[in-house]
Parts: structure tokens; C-alpha cells; sequence
């Protein structure tokens, strides 16, 4: 799908440079990937501390021998 996007220079730039990938749709890519990854992992690492559990919870109660 073709798209225009206006882009700060300086930004591709530095990215083209630190990504070490050779053409800017690859850099813009690269970035959008990660920018999701990190996202998705933002919403794991909110979700701890918020499930309840049982201290006195025996998982081995429930394994098959």
C-alpha cells in the first residue's frame, strides 16, 4: 500500500544510521514493529499485580501422575 507521509528528516536520518538498514521504508518498518512489540509488552508488565491467586492454592493436587 503506498503512502505519504511527511517524516522529520532528522529523525529517519538517525534511525537509517542506528538501524543500519539500507532503505527508509525498511527503517520505517523496523520502527513500527518495535513500536508495537513495546507496546504489547507494556500491557503484560501492567498486568502484574493484578491477578488474584490463592496462597494455599497445591498445583500438584491437580497433575497427572
Amino acid at each position: 500500500m503506498a503512502t505519504n507521509l511527511a517524516i522529520d528528516e532528522k529523525l529517519l536520518n538517525k534511525a537509517l544510521c542506528i538501524g543500519r538498514k539500507k532503505t527508509k521504508k525498511d527503517t520505517v518498518n523496523e520502527a513500527l514493529r518495535e513500536f508495537i512489540l513495546r507496546r504489547e509488552q507494556k500491557k503484560v508488565i501492567d498486568l502484574f499485580g493484578t491477578v488474584d491467586y490463592y496462597e494455599d492454592y497445591d498445583t500438584r493436587k491437580f497433575r497427572r501422575k
